[in-house]
């Protein structure tokens, strides 16, 4: 999932947070972020954000775009970046 906006850095470098398999035990976890499969993301089962993993990536390793998050998604991956980096 890429994290970061187009309007920051001149680089071609994005920021990304992977997404893997959701697990019931990290509900728990505040740097797992639910995602539900819709017809935005284009997702085939339930996943995570997992935020505590966030990295740079080169957008030539880009293949193609998946799929887009609702607003409310971004904010609850923002919210998460934020509790790790302890911002709050």
């Amino acid at each position: 999932m890429v994290v970061s906006s187009d309007g920051v850095g001149k680089l071609p470098i994005k920021l990304i947070a992977p997404i893997t398999d959701w697990k019931e035990y990290y509900a728990g976890n505040i740097w797992h972020v639910k995602l539900e499969p819709d017809t935005s993301n284009h997702l085939t089962k339930t996943s995570a954000v997992d935020v505590l993993q966030l990295r740079g990536m080169d957008v030539q390793r880009f293949i193609r775009k998946i799929g887009v998050c609702s607003p409310e998604v971004m904010e609850d991956i923002a919210m998460a970046i934020a509790a790790i980096v302890e911002y709050f």
